[in-house]
């Protein structure tokens, strides 16, 4: 009897599961702390001498997360009782353990900038020249982060009610109705640029959308999977995953009343700015990202949405199928054939009921149908609503879904424990940076492994 034995790969548990030596060292490879340390260190030589040890302090802040330690507080405590533990994070026995207030100036001097973004990027880059990544297809999705604050409770202000003139009757005249407009369009134009529509997006940069996303906590709202609402204080994490590899390629940290579309096309333009050599094809999204300024944004990256159709009250649409195929005289639905992308057209055949079908030969029955995909960007993605490969791609959405899920376990997304939004995005900012680590730590374990069994 023959006994087949499967090959195991070295995934992320196992990395978690090694000893703190081993696994603090496979990760902290990985992470080059020079740009953060040009941040927090001195910028003279005056003064007093720099008595703290930065590099293990941002090494400790790494193992925090990893030890799942939720206060600096324990940290500290950790850091005087654990000598093992101290001399992991890369502090000698002639340093003092810092403080909590050292801890706390030095999350502040990381929040006035943006190297922990930049260290993120930095990371990514190197698993794309390592051959980690292969940025064909990119996932997005939104997951609710906690405060640990209470929200602030709403000051109840007594407004005298003004005597409302009766509403005129009728129709307005057409003077009245493009003064009215034109007062509209101001009060929009007047929006913070995260409550205006989506589209205006279109026309600004990353960096300009990362600078306007509000990040104070706030409620947000929710279905669970009862279909019933629940609500939390706090954040949105946005998160741009790349469905093979399960990278981090771009994150944003919002106020949890923000719509989860409206933080699509700055993760799609973030992406595209700091990537432009990955070949981007796909991108999968659930149904909440179903707007057209979405795929339009999609379609200028040369790529397309494979996300899943929200109806919002539209009428049942004519000469089409649930899933817009055209439909025959007898409404038997045209089957997706194929896809030009020179011409940018979906081919769909004659449905197998027209073989016998006594109007095969008339010319209201057509054999062959091509779509131009420009004609409607959300209606006809290549390829086609409903077919086998259009569901087969939308399966590697799980792959977002499968990030939270690490993050929320192993990566203490659930607790954070700072009450503004941008000490909140240095905890968010550290975490996703550790992710990438390991997974670019376990990605290197496979490959050493994978070379010694050749």
């Amino acid at each position: 009897m023959y006994s087949i034995r499967q090959e195991h790969l070295f995934s992320l548990q196992d990395l978690l599961d090694l000893e703190p030596t081993e696994r603090y060292t496979a990760i902290f490879d990985g992470i080059n702390i020079v740009p953060l340390l040009t941040i927090v260190s001195k910028k003279a030589c005056e003064g007093a001498p720099q008595s703290l040890n930065y590099p293990a302090m941002i090494y400790s802040l790494f193992a925090r997360i990893l030890e799942g330690i939720p206060t600096i507080k324990l940290l500290v405590r950790r850091l005087k009782n654990d000598v093992l533990f101290r001399l992991d994070c890369g502090f000698s026995f002639s340093d003092r353990v810092p403080s909590e207030a050292s801890f706390s100036r030095l999350i502040r001097k990381m929040k006035s900038s943006h190297v922990l973004d930049e260290m993120n990027h930095a990371l990514v880059l190197q698993a794309v020249e390592e051959g980690f990544i292969d940025g064909n297809h990119i996932a997005i999705d939104a997951t609710h982060v906690e405060a640990r604050d209470q929200a602030p409770q709403k000051e109840e202000v007594e407004v005298e009610q003004a005597v409302k003139e009766p509403k005129k009757r009728g129709r307005k005249k057409k003077e009245a109705y493009e003064a009215w407009k034109k007062e509209q369009e101001e009060i929009e134009n007047n929006l913070p640029l995260f409550e205006q529509k989506i589209e205006k997006q279109l026309d600004y940069t990353f960096d300009e959308l990362q600078r306007e996303m509000p990040n104070a906590p706030r409620w947000g709202i929710k279905k669970n999977s009862e279909n019933k609402n629940v609500f939390w204080y706090g954040y949105k994490l946005h998160l741009a995953v790349e469905t093979k590899s399960q990278y981090l390629l771009a994150q944003l940290l919002s106020s949890g009343n923000m719509n989860d579309a409206k933080a699509a096309i700055p993760l799609l333009k973030g992406v595209a700015e700091r990537f432009p050599f990955l070949n981007i094809t796909k991108v999968m999204a659930d149904a909440g990202y179903d707007y057209n300024p979405i795929y339009e944004q999609i379609y200028r990256m040369k790529a397309d949405g494979i996300i899943a159709y929200n109806k919002r009250n539209e009428a049942p649409p004519i000469g089409v199928d649930k899933h817009f195929a055209p439909t025959c005289v007898r409404e038997h639905s045209y089957r997706y054939d194929s896809y030009d992308a020179k011409y940018e057209t979906l081919k769909y055949t004659r449905p197998k009921e027209c073989k016998d079908c006594p109007l095969a030969d008339d010319t209201l029955c057509q054999k062959v149908i091509k779509i131009k995909k420009t004609i409607d960007l959300r209606r006809y993605p290549a390829p086609a609503r409903g077919s086998k490969a259009w569901k087969k791609l939308y399966k590697e959405r799980t792959s977002v879904e499968r990030v939270n899920a690490y993050l929320k376990e192993y990566f203490q997304l659930n607790n954070v424990r700072y009450r503004s939004g941008e000490l909140a995005k240095v905890h968010v900012d550290l975490l996703c940076l550790l992710y990438n680590a390991s997974k670019l730590a376990v990605d290197r374990i496979n490959a050493k492994l994978n070379d010694k069994a050749a």
